[in-house]
């Protein structure tokens, strides 16, 4: 089987229905194929590039468990339910989860981003899932259940901006340069769903600033969706300030765990 047959197999095999659920076989096969790809040890994975997109498209099938994985703190008992041998867990409304160990996804994501392309979709797809899990918490919510979901969101969108820092560390300057247009083309000619109304806001906001400076503004994303979440509520400015005090840290926390 080429790479190119065996990548379409893992996402036919792996994918959900038209409800985003997945079924026990199809969870266990994706966690199948990202702990064997792990097996070559930490640091080490290589993909053949004809894997890396369809890898990309598998796990954005699951963005609402990716999102999970990056931001890392919605997740009980993460390494029990990560350990290899471990099966698919399922909540209490019969949804199958994938989860495997940081180590793992961390390594499949490098290898995944060393195609701009690839990194851009899964850039996308967290940042469509940030825009869903803020604008669903609930009026009137205070405490840690207003401050978890920016701060998770900022996890996960920081910990992309690690996986984006090691891959072009390894570049020289044109190359680096190139990698990045290319992602910051992808995004900003993408257009959120109307449903995607946090989500398409913050695009439109990348597309209107000015190309110089829209890296410094991805590498700024969950500071500024969080900034755009609390103008959508109309928060006041000492909790607004407090929260964003919050998820700039959370941000610099999970950037700094990536150690790019």
């Amino acid at each position: 089987m080429s790479c190119r047959a065996f990548g379409e197999a893992i996402v036919k095999a792996s994918a959900g229905d038209t409800r985003g659920r997945h079924s026990l076989a199809q969870v266990q096969a994706l966690k199948d194929v990202l702990t064997a790809l792990d097996a070559q040890g930490p640091g080490e994975l290589t993909l053949d590039p004809a894997l890396r997109r369809p890898l990309a498209t598998a796990l954005a099938d699951y963005p609402q468990d990716l999102h999970a994985m990056l931001g890392g703190i919605g997740i009980q008992d993460f390494m029990t339910k990560a350990a290899p041998t471990t099966p698919p867990w399922k909540s209490d409304d019969g949804t199958y989860h994938l989860t495997v160990l940081t180590g793992t996804l961390t390594d499949v994501l490098h290898a995944i981003a060393q195609d701009p392309h690839s990194y851009a979709l899964l850039r996308l797809t967290e940042t469509r899932t940030t825009g869903q899990r803020l604008t669903a918490v609930p009026a009137g919510t205070e405490g840690f259940a207003l401050s978890v979901p920016p701060t998770e969101s900022a996890r996960a969108l920081a910990t992309l901006d690690g996986v984006a820092d090691s891959v072009t560390r390894d570049l020289d300057t044109s190359q680096a340069t190139a990698w990045r247009a290319a992602v910051l083309d992808a995004l900003a000619d993408n257009r959120a769903s109307s449903t995607d109304g946090l989500a398409e806001a913050w695009l439109q906001s990348l597309r209107s600033t000015a190309e110089t400076k829209r890296y410094e503004s991805l590498r700024a994303q969950g500071v500024d969706m969080t900034r755009l979440w609390a103008h959508q509520r109309k928060m006041d400015k000492q909790t607004q300030q407090g929260m964003l005090a919050k998820v700039e840290r959370s941000a610099l926390s999970a950037y700094r765990e990536i150690e790019p």
